[in-house]
Order: structure tokens, then C-alpha cells, then sequence
């Protein structure tokens, strides 16, 4: 008997195959495995950085309890952040295109929310969160990711006309200005539209507007932070501080001085974790949340900030390579979003530290204390892990 096989024997139909014999060569639809490891490694790092600069302030705030906000780091921000990266990775990305007009409406509606009495919260003058039964969120965190989708939706549904100075230039400006400017004035939340800002006009930039559009953004973008500048003293502070940092250093210049001290502190292996002495003595303001930075500087020294510079690299430019690989245009424009969101606020955060640029109150991502921000972040990664799977 001959057991050689025929190079010519064709294959069996589908009807003679094993049962499930086809399912054999399709592929298996996973989340990127280093994208992963990224974002875990940047939350752990970030809750351990948490526990360090929260621990004096917790305990003197919370009667004795000092892992008071690393819990509700955990509780509020990683774990309902977790469940919100794990719905946002099962859902088909394009879901969220088909509904994109409907999910910013609602989220102008929480924005709104905010002046609702006995609704929306207040702290230092400013009414930017909501408060129900004690879970404070912020709307305007919201914004960032709800904002991202449907922009992503019209840019893809523009298509060819994004190049059209009233189909595409005129139109983004109106939708832009409207959201940026109430948050910026009526919120006085500076930061978070500086973000969104950015994010928008870089996807707008990716969907084809021509580099004339571009230049036009950008001379429209300085006139507009200029006046939203000059609307608020304190503002003015900032950027004054900024041009020079030695003006006032028990006034206006105290927070970048009391950072730039910390920093250079640290040396390049630090004083070690739970030995800042800024924070200890409470010269730093904002410890858990501008200016966590620099109490990883100051700990963990030269050393640790650069590994978290490069974790930060790595991550921004995994998830630019997951766009650059996307099925179609709206996955690839909001993967790019996604990107350009954490890659600025981190930039942002760490160069206000340095006094390479204005203190703007912007979280470092993943590290500074907030569940809104968590939340938000962890739910735009389980977006970015559902294009992966795509790939």
C-alpha cells in the first residue's frame, strides 16, 4: 500500500473538511501585547509615585489615613478606569461612529450640568465638576475622548472637502470655538482646552486640511490663548512667571521655584521613594497632581524621570503605529487623537515642572491624582486595544 501523498491531490471541498477545519487558518483577534505591558507598567509606576507624594497630605486631611488617595486612586480612578478600557476594547470601534453625534450632545449636556445647584461642584471659584452621592467627575474630561469620536466621524464623512475652506476650514472653526470657549470662559478651565484644542486641529491636520489651514489654526489658536489670557489675572501670573521665573518667588514664581528645587534635588538617583523633602515640609504645592513630576525627580532622580519619559515615547508612539495600520480612517484618526492627547498633556506637565514652559494645570496621564482623568485615559486605551484587534 502507498502511503506517499500526491502532489497533485487537490483539496477537499468544503463539504468533506473536518468540522471547524477553516477556522484553523483565521486570524485570532488580540489586543497588542506591548501596548499592554505600556500602560501597565505606567499605572503601577504611577500608583506607587501616587502613594509617595499623597501619603503626609492624606494623613493630615484624613485622620490618620494615609493611603486615603491612593484607595480612591484605586477604587474610583484604576478599577472603574479598568472596566471602562475593558467595555471600550469588546465593543467594535465603529459602534461608537454610528452614535458619535448623540454621545457629544450628551456630553454638552453634562458640561451644562455643572451650574445645576446642588449639582454641580465648585472649588477656587470655579464650577467644573459634578457631585453625585459623593462621586465627584469631571464633564470636561468627558469632552476629550466623546469630542475626539465625532470629530473623527465628520472628518472621515468629509472626506475630500476637509481641504474646502467653508466645507472644511469654516466648519471645523465653528464647531471648535463653540466647545473650546465655553469651557475656557465659562468653566475658566484653560487646560483641558488647550488639549482638546490640540487634539483636534492635529486629527483635523491628519484628515487631509492643507498646511495653509494649518498656518491659519495656528495664528488664530495664539490670538485666542492671548485673550484668554488676558481675561484672567491669574493667567497673567503664569505666563509672566514663565518669562521670569525669579519676578517673585514668595508670589507668583513660589510653585516653579519650589519645583525646580525639587527637581535639581534629586541628583540622578534621588533622595529615595518617600524622602522628598519639598513634599515632607510642604513647600510644593499640588504634590499629587501638577506637580507629581517632581517629586519622581526628587525621589527617584534623573534616572527614573528619564524611564518615565521613555515608558511615556514608547506608549505615544505604539499607539501611532496601531494608526498607521488602522482598517480605515476613522480608526486611524482616532488612534492619532489618542496619541496626541497623552503625548501632549505628559509634555505639557513635565515642561511646566522644568519651567520650559507656562504652568497650566494639566495633569501628568496615568500619574496624577484624579478619577476623572483616569477614567477617561483608561477608556480612550480600551478604544486604541478594539483598533488593534483590527490590525
Amino acid at each position: 500500500m502507498n502511503f506517499t501523498t500526491n502532489r497533485h491531490h487537490r483539496a477537499l471541498p468544503a463539504k468533506h473538511r473536518f468540522p471547524g477545519q477553516h477556522k484553523l487558518v483565521e486570524k485570532i483577534s488580540v489586543i497588542d501585547p506591548t501596548l499592554l505591558i505600556l500602560l501597565a507598567v505606567i499605572i503601577v509606576f504611577g500608583l506607587i509615585m501616587l502613594s509617595s507624594a499623597s501619603a503626609i497630605l492624606s494623613y493630615k486631611n484624613n485622620q490618620g489615613d494615609s493611603y486615603y488617595y491612593l484607595k480612591h486612586q484605586i477604587i474610583f480612578g484604576v478599577l472603574i478606569g479598568g472596566l471602562a478600557f475593558y467595555i471600550m476594547s469588546k465593543i467594535d470601534y465603529h459602534y461608537w461612529r454610528r452614535h458619535a453625534f448623540w454621545i457629544v450632545v450628551g456630553t454638552i449636556i453634562l458640561l451644562l450640568a455643572v451650574f445645576i445647584p446642588g449639582l454641580g461642584s465648585e472649588f477656587l471659584g470655579a464650577k467644573r465638576w459634578i457631585d453625585i452621592g459623593g462621586f465627584v467627575f469631571q464633564p470636561s474630561e468627558v469632552v476629550k475622548l466623546s469630542f475626539l469620536i465625532y470629530l473623527s466621524a465628520w472628518l472621515e464623512k468629509k472626506g475630500k472637502e476637509v481641504a474646502d475652506l467653508h466645507y472644511g476650514l469654516i466648519s471645523f472653526l465653528v464647531m471648535l470655538g463653540f466647545l473650546v470657549l465655553f469651557i475656557a470662559v465659562a468653566q475658566k478651565d484653560l487646560g483641558t482646552t488647550m488639549v482638546i484644542a490640540v487634539i483636534s486641529v492635529v486629527v483635523y491636520f491628519i484628515a487631509g486640511a492643507p498646511w495653509k489651514h494649518l498656518g491659519l489654526l495656528m495664528l488664530g489658536g495664539v490670538v485666542s490663548f492671548l485673550g484668554l489670557v488676558k481675561i484672567a489675572a491669574h493667567r497673567v501670573d503664569r505666563l509672566t512667571t514663565f518669562f521670569n521665573p525669579q519676578a517673585d518667588l514668595q508670589g507668583i514664581g513660589y510653585h516653579v521655584y519650589q519645583a525646580l528645587i525639587a527637581i535639581g534635588s534629586g541628583g540622578f538617583f534621588g533622595v529615595g521613594l518617600g524622602h522628598s523633602m519639598q513634599k515632607k515640609l510642604s513647600y510644593l504645592p499640588a504634590v499629587m497632581t501638577d506637580s507629581i513630576f517632581a517629586v519622581i525627580a526628587e525621589e527617584l532622580g534623573f534616572l527614573f524621570s528619564i524611564f518615565l519619559v521613555i515608558l511615556f515615547f514608547g506608549l505615544v508612539w505604539r499607539i501611532l503605529l496601531i494608526a498607521k495600520k488602522a482598517p480605515d480612517q476613522f480608526g486611524r484618526l482616532l488612534a492619532v487623537g489618542i496619541a496626541t492627547w497623552i503625548g501632549f498633556q505628559a509634555f505639557v506637565n513635565i515642561g511646566a515642572m522644568l519651567a520650559l514652559l507656562p504652568l497650566t494645570g494639566i495633569p501628568l496621564p496615568f500619574i496624577s491624582y484624579g478619577s476623572s482623568s483616569m477614567i477617561m485615559l483608561l477608556a480612550a486605551m480600551g478604544l486604541v486595544a478594539n483598533i488593534s484587534k483590527k490590525i
